[in-house]
């Protein structure tokens, strides 16, 4: 018997407000930075609320490639607080970097950053965000990082 293909649909979007970087350290073969969330919000068909400041995405970047970390509380639009930890990876050129780090807002598809993010609450109306599968399509934008998640079906 073979599984079927995976079904996306689009749950909601989070618009994560982000501070500068602050670079932890370095070694021969990597680079540890952290990035400050400062707040942001959620919206979409399945989830609406605001991003709680205080939160934080680690990344550690080896040959181009930053392993991400996130993680950040989101209030619901009912009260209830949701735990996000946000895993991912972002690759690109040294132009791409450059062209992002000056601003531009760059097509995603010149970039690859893609994410996994998981939720826990006990609040009722939400509890089924801990119980399925997401995966998070993102990008830098006006001085926010996107990401377009969907529920796996």
């Amino acid at each position: 018997m073979t599984l079927p293909d995976p079904q996306l649909a689009f749950a909601f979007e989070i618009r994560a407000d982000i501070g500068p970087f602050l670079r932890i350290g370095r070694s021969a073969d990597e680079e540890l930075t952290f990035t400050p969330v400062t707040g942001g919000s959620v919206a979409g068909p399945l989830l609406n609320g605001t991003i709680v400041a205080g939160g934080g995405d680690w990344a550690v970047e080896r040959s181009r490639t930053a392993q991400l970390e996130a993680r950040y509380v989101v209030q619901a639009d009912d009260g209830a607080y949701i735990d996000v930890l946000n895993r991912g990876y972002y690759r690109a050129s040294k132009e791409v970097i450059d062209r992002v780090e000056a601003g531009e807002n760059v097509p995603e598809t010149e970039y690859y950053f893609r994410t996994a993010p998981v939720f826990q609450t006990d609040a009722a109306p939400h509890r089924w965000l801990a119980e399925h599968q997401f995966v998070g399509l993102a990008r830098d934008e006006d001085g926010q990082v996107r990401v377009r998640v969907f529920l796996v079906k």
